[in-house]
């Protein structure tokens, strides 16, 4: 997330939105910028799906977090059991599986944020999510400016809280990662952000009726912490 910008999917279907995304969008290129950050703004939604292959998303490896970087809750605390009770209803569910899907989500949304790319966004956004991102890119293309986002590396993904309502899962994860957030201007000057390499904290809320047939996650909240 970039000083320049704050912002942030729907939750990519785990396996399954991987081989989609491949399928959807291969080219798409460019970085993004960090969400809650101002000028941009701070989002909300419902809806989305899957769109890009974010191993086309960037020039190098993808950074990946390691398997001591993720950290699922005790299935006996109170979090963990909220989990449980989410996989009783949809026996599809693991936490390790969810934030498979949250890294594969943070990939693609800055990447495809940073290079203005609509296609990729709109199928991954909530409207009121999508409203927010596409006003942002709008008045990036306006002044002419471009953001460029470089993810470095990944430190953790966590699940920070979750909640049950019904059938209505809402699952919020912390991404900690290293980034490099720049903002040009239309004559190519840097107008905010740095090349130093920033760690920043993100927070990203899901949500999904787990009596639905669908497994995709919805974003329907994000901010920087």
């Amino acid at each position: 997330m970039g000083a320049s910008g704050g912002f942030p999917i729907d939750l990519i279907l785990f396996g399954m939105i991987a081989a989609f995304l491949v399928l959807r969008l291969k080219s798409i290129l460019g970085k993004r910028t960090g969400f809650e950050r101002p000028p941009q703004p701070q989002f909300q939604a419902r809806e989305a799906s899957a769109a890009i292959d974010p191993s086309q998303a960037a020039a190098g490896p993808v950074p990946t977090a390691t398997a001591e970087t993720r950290v699922i809750p005790d299935p006996a605390s109170a979090l963990g059991q909220t989990l449980t009770a989410m996989a009783a209803i949809d026996r599809g569910f693991s936490p390790g599986a969810f934030l498979d899907g949250v890294e594969k989500a943070f990939q693609i949304i800055v990447k495809a944020f940073a290079a203005g790319d609509r296609a990729a966004l709109q199928p991954l956004l909530g409207h009121d999510t999508w409203q927010a991102f596409d006003q942002a890119i709008t008045d990036r293309e306006k002044t002419g400016e471009t953001h460029i986002t470089d993810v470095k590396s990944l430190h953790g993904i966590s699940i920070d809280a979750a909640e049950l309502k019904g059938t209505v899962a809402s699952i919020t994860t912390r991404i900690v990662s290293d980034q490099v957030n720049m903002t040009h201007g239309a004559s190519g000057q840097v107008i905010t952000g740095t090349d130093a390499v920033t760690e920043i904290t993100d927070i990203w809320t899901f949500e999904r009726d787990l009596a639905q047939p669908s497994p995709i996650w919805h974003l329907v909240a994000a901010r920087s912490a």
